[in-house]
């Protein structure tokens, strides 16, 4: 079976009307994508921004009748029309196709993240078993390349942590490789934390992770709390944050632009900074609170 690729580019305030049409003329499927890599960082929550110039790209049945299809587009939406694309699309293994490409990640010199059905290429160094399904966190984004990273440089033996927003997992299970005594999981999402709870199975470490909701999350004390979400939230969760963070504790915190470290760290003036990493657009803050 094969499919054939419509693709039109367009300006952000027409994608909308475009995709309507696309489905009316019987289009299975309609995409954005990029087309001029603008990046759309933090979106206000309950938002979809699209880029300003984008691709809307539709696929209909091989044997699908394009001429009424050009025609409308031709008459609604010439300037998209004038620059579009066929190509015909063959089937494929895409399951197969994701598994190739999802290759195992090293993080530092004895930190791996690897995929569930692939061999470590290092079988000695500290190997995280990962099988992400729709949850975020594979290790390739750059924040939790720097999360990763500042784990691997603190002490975690018999720490307990909170992972907030928790994603795949992936923080949680590290900091276990590392040396934590347990970590509470966090997220919003329901999906989240299945997966979580999936890729501690992975990796044999289901005792030591709890995943919760943030609604039901219990009063507690956590030595290390990382959170690897947007600036905005970070601010809005910095009273939480210090209730659940001990007395000597540490904080991790990422998914945030360099230029809103300074708003970051405003939110957290009972702590100290120890450091800030930066990759790429995206930082890292790693805070500590002191005794008093």
């Amino acid at each position: 079976m094969a499919w054939l690729e419509l693709t039109l580019p367009c300006e952000e305030h027409t994608a909308e009307s475009l995709s309507d049409l696309l489905f009316e003329l019987s289009a299975l499927s309609v995409t954005f994508e990029d087309a001029q890599n603008e990046p759309i960082f933090e979106p206000k929550p309950g938002t979809m921004p699209l880029w300003q110039h984008a691709n809307v790209i539709a696929l209909f049945a091989e044997d699908a009748e394009l001429t009424p299809v050009y025609a409308r587009l031709q008459q609604d939406f010439p300037e998209a029309f004038a620059r579009h694309q066929l190509r015909r699309i063959e089937d494929q293994a895409w399951e197969k196709i994701y598994l190739e490409n999802f290759q195992p990640l090293k993080i530092t010199e004895t930190l791996w993240i690897c995929p569930s059905w692939h061999t470590p290429p290092n079988p000695k160094a500290t190997n995280v078993l990962l099988d992400p399904g729709v949850a975020f966190g594979t290790g390739t984004h750059e924040t939790t390349q720097l999360c990763l990273q500042a784990l691997s440089e603190i002490d975690l033996k018999n720490k307990t942590i909170i992972d907030f927003g928790c994603g795949s997992g992936i923080l949680a299970i590290a900091a276990l490789k590392l040396g934590a005594q347990n970590v509470v999981a966090v997220d919003i999402h329901e999906q989240a934390l299945e997966a979580t709870q999936s890729n501690a199975g992975i990796n044999q470490l289901e005792n030591q992770i709890t995943t919760y909701h943030p609604d039901l999350l219990p009063s507690m004390k956590a030595n290390i709390i990382i959170a690897n979400i947007l600036a905005e939230p970070l601010v809005a969760l910095s009273e939480q944050f210090m209730s659940l963070l001990e007395d000597d504790g540490q904080l991790i915190l990422s998914g945030l632009l360099i230029e809103q470290i300074d708003q970051v760290i405003a939110a957290y003036p009972q702590l100290e900074i120890q450091s800030k990493t930066t990759l790429n657009d995206w930082a890292c803050l790693h805070f500590k609170a002191t005794k008093a």
